[in-house]
């Protein structure tokens, strides 16, 4: 018997707290037509003091092995994603763990906002093995510990939240090959590193007085070299997992790329050849929140009854490093 990872239980975890346009247009040279127009984004949600990455991951990563009708000791291996850790050790997979109360492995993965795609990739391939039965996937952020908010360039973009997802092994046997990841497509260009940053904190440019003294904590971006390679990146990575399927944009039911800007996901959706109307966005009420955009994203659509056994979804993530993962799946329970 061949063996997918299909997807079996989705959850997200969101801060209640809001910063709206209009909060921002009170203290920085910004308007909320000028937002809306350039990304897409009304309002991000904003974690309250005592709200972490781990916290929020842990209440996502609960609500997906509930919708799984599982329990925690069903739980063969924890996955978490994020660029925004609970501390610099141990890792943040840790924390959740213990909050979730496994019995399992658990390990982070970094790509930032192209993490999410690359944990579902490895989760899926061990599942694909036999050697796992249930892997959480866990994507968690609290961008706003990490972005200036006297910065316009990225004050405006980043939120906070969490999203996760279970995978469960599925038989690849029948007429459609069954529910479960398909194919997959992911890529990294380092030499665009200095275009999405936050230089200082690490072995390179370790934490001083000077570091601090310069802001070198906060994060940096380039966005319009950032833009033109996030549109390229995504579209050619979904035409290649496209193709390794052996498929073409018209069978792709609904496509859930990375919520980063409106026109990024509509200039890929156009070039992909997907129709909008099958282009799933909640940017404009969570602004951009990396690793977890997208399991929060298939949360709402599953949620919303966009999403139906035997549908054909690709997911497309892209971010700093700079990291790419496309991956297409069949939705459906094993």
């Amino acid at each position: 018997m061949t063996i997918r990872a299909a997807i079996t239980g989705w959850g997200s975890s969101l801060p209640v707290g809001r910063v709206t346009n209009a909060d921002l247009e009170s203290r920085l040279d910004t308007t909320d037509a000028w937002i809306v127009e350039r990304t897409g984004i009304r309002e991000r949600r904003v974690a309250a003091q005592g709200e972490t990455t781990a916290s929020l991951g842990a209440a996502a990563g609960n609500a997906a092995i509930k919708q799984a009708a599982l329990s925690p000791s069903d739980i063969d291996l924890l996955i978490v994603t994020t660029a925004t850790p609970e501390q610099p050790m141990p890792e943040t997979s840790a924390f959740v763990h213990d909050e979730l109360g496994l019995r399992c492995g658990a390990f982070d993965v970094g790509a930032v906002c192209a993490g999410f795609t690359y944990a579902l990739i490895t989760g899926a391939a061990l599942v694909s093995t036999g050697a796992h039965d249930h892997v959480l996937i866990v994507g968690s952020e609290t961008y706003s510990r990490i972005v200036d908010p006297s910065d316009r360039s990225t004050a405006i973009l980043f939120g906070d939240g969490a999203g996760a997802v279970v995978l469960s092994r599925s038989s690849a046997d029948g007429p459609d090959g069954g529910p479960g990841v398909i194919a997959w497509d992911m890529g990294c260009d380092g030499s665009g590193a200095a275009l999405l940053e936050v230089p200082a904190g690490g072995s390179r440019l370790p934490t001083s007085a000077e570091t601090l003294a310069a802001g070198k904590h906060w994060m940096r971006m380039d966005g319009q070299e950032v833009f033109r390679r996030a549109v390229r990146c995504v579209v050619d990575s979904g035409k290649a997992t496209l193709e390794n399927a052996g498929m073409g944009p018209e069978d792709v039911d609904l496509f859930v790329p990375h919520q980063a800007n409106t026109r990024i996901i509509e200039a890929a959706a156009n070039r992909l050849g997907i129709p909008l109307d099958k282009t799933f966005s909640n940017l404009e009420r969570y602004g951009n929140t990396s690793a977890a955009s997208i399991p929060i994203a298939l949360t709402e659509a599953a949620e919303e009854g966009r999403l139906h056994d035997g549908d054909l979804v690709l997911l497309s993530g892209f971010g700093a490093g700079m990291t790419w993962a496309t991956v297409l799946l069949r939705w459906g329970a094993p």
